[in-house]
């Protein structure tokens, strides 16, 4: 297993040297290296599933790339298509009374000449085309349909297990036996004791999702890999839906402690709860922002240490660089198990708060 695990990291290791000399290969002889431009390509979501690129024997560029399902509102129409009849970006998709563009990865509504309208403002060039609301199954959406049905064809099997072989785990089912008795038994039981059973099956869900998607997207250039986590609008989704564990599940003990606290002088009252309001609003930014930064600090490290060598020109740096880099993909496969404790953790940390019996 270990030796599995560490040729699987060295492979992943090559392949985002690799991945880097393929967009490398696009810049021009001349032409600076665009480290911050590559870092935020790779990062970023996108309405197609991008593969690699070559250049074929007649020296024409070939993207290889799965499309995916563009949804798109606009002038009273809904429209729906697949990310490859935008070409990659070089095309315009005409629809009838809609015309759409794709620049950078986001959709505009073409001009009356088919394209894009700019103006320089603030000394920067700006789009002033409209744009339709966009409703697309992205690159990220589509990452996490994947990772759900994993996760259910991974629990139904192992719920099947468990009626064939009670007490006698095997197989996949040994495997995440452990995972879930942590979660209860050093998580989720310390919080919230008696009630445990209540909210297991929701926080089993998030740090379950969390993990998957932490793996999944270990390496956000990795062929068939997704910057999920990395994406603050998911987590913040995961953060709200906390939020409203909380706040739908809070006692009297709890509210009352929030909006009017006994035993506290009836003046300083509409101040603490000033502060504990904006407390209850603190807890899902922190679960947010932590997810976020934490996912992303690690990616943009990998791919900044990966992209020395192109800055440089120079394969003397590529030892070094991929030592750093494995050292580093290791760290990450830590980091991924370990933001998703730490965000069940504290999700059952507030949500045992929220529904704790007041002691006498």
């Amino acid at each position: 297993m270990r030796r599995v695990l560490f040729i699987s990291v060295i492979f992943a290791s090559l392949l985002s040297i690799q991945a880097f000399a393929s967009d490398a290969k696009q810049a021009d002889a001349d032409e600076a290296f665009d480290i911050k431009g590559m870092i935020m390509h790779h990062l970023k979501d996108s309405h197609e599933w991008h593969i690699l690129d070559y250049k074929k024997s007649d020296g024409s560029e070939k993207i290889v790339s799965i499309p995916l399902p563009i949804i798109v509102y606009a002038n009273g129409k809904l429209d729906v298509f697949m990310s490859s009849k935008f070409e990659h970006g070089n095309k315009v998709v005409d629809r009838g009374t809609n015309k759409y563009i794709l620049h950078h990865d986001k959709i505009y509504l073409a001009d009356e000449n088919g394209g894009l309208t700019t103006e320089i403002q603030d000394g920067e060039e700006k789009i002033m085309n409209a744009t339709p609301l966009d409703i697309s199954i992205t690159k990220n959406v589509c990452a996490m349909i994947i990772v759900s049905i994993v996760i259910l064809w991974i629990f139904i099997s192992v719920a099947k297990a468990y009626e064939k072989r009670p007490g006698r785990p095997k197989g996949l089912q040994a495997l995440m036996e452990p995972l879930i008795l942590f979660v209860k038994n050093d998580i989720v039981y310390p919080n919230l004791g008696k009630k445990t059973d209540k909210f297991l099956p929701f926080l089993l869900t998030v740090f379950f999702f969390i993990l998957f998607n932490n793996l999944f997207g270990i390496i956000p250039f990795f062929p068939g890999g997704a910057n999920v986590t990395g994406n603050i609008a998911v987590t913040m989704t995961l953060a709200t839906f906390t939020f409203l564990m909380i706040n739908l599940n809070g006692n009297k003990h709890y509210w009352q402690h929030n909006l009017w606290m006994p035993g506290v002088p009836v003046f300083v009252r509409p101040i603490l709860t000033v502060v504990e309001i904006m407390g209850m609003f603190v807890k899902p930014v922190a679960l947010t922002i932590r997810l976020f930064a934490n996912i992303t600090a690690g990616h943009i490290i990998i791919l900044s240490l990966v992209g020395l060598i192109f800055v440089f020109k120079s394969l003397a740096i590529a030892p070094v660089t991929f030592l750093f880099v494995l050292f580093m993909d290791v760290l990450e496969l830590l980091v991924a198990f370990l933001q998703a404790y730490v965000f069940t953790m504290l999700s059952a940390l507030f949500i045992g708060i929220a529904v704790a019996e007041p002691e006498h």
